[in-house]
């Protein structure tokens, strides 16, 4: 029996511990969040956070999350209001929305390691989440905006 902490409520799981988190996740838990993209854990869709880390859930088998906090989209925030999310609404990241996940639980898990990011910091970090729109200019803002590296949308000096 895998033990797990999903969102803050315990959960037990006694199927395959072999099998993806992604797929225990979305088809058991119904926590629908959490995207599938590419299956090989090459761009970033599927991010979590898994003990604290950011980690591709299509390729974390549910025993490795055994006894650890797993945090999905849906619980970085009750309200929706992490700083990621509210920079990414004010600034208006997503266009077809389907990496947007991947990338706030990237960024969250930047800016909780990393809270005041340098550009290479966030390239670095950000690297392995794609995005097929192109929205990286509006992913890095927002990142330093919730960082608190620039004024909030709307803030800033007027002349």
């Amino acid at each position: 029996m895998i033990k797990l902490n999903v969102n803050g409520e315990e959960r037990r799981f006694d199927g395959d511990p072999e099998m993806p988190l992604l797929w225990y996740l979305r088809d058991e838990l119904g926590l629908t969040g959490t995207k599938f993209g590419c299956g090989v854990a090459a761009c970033g869709a599927c991010t979590i956070h898994v003990g604290g880390a950011a980690m591709r859930a299509c390729q974390t088998p549910v025993s490795a999350a055994d006894g650890q906090p797993v945090v999905t989209i849906e619980g970085l925030s009750p309200d929706g209001n992490h700083p990621v999310q509210a920079a990414w609404r004010e600034l208006n990241v997503a266009q077809c929305g389907y990496c947007q996940t991947g990338q706030i639980m990237q960024a969250a898990a930047l800016l909780k390691d990393t809270p005041k990011p340098t550009d290479a910091d966030i390239d670095a970090q950000m690297s392995g989440n794609l995005c097929r729109c192109g929205t990286y200019p509006r992913i890095r803002a927002a990142i330093k905006q919730a960082a608190g590296l620039t004024p909030k949308a709307g803030q800033g000096d007027r002349l």
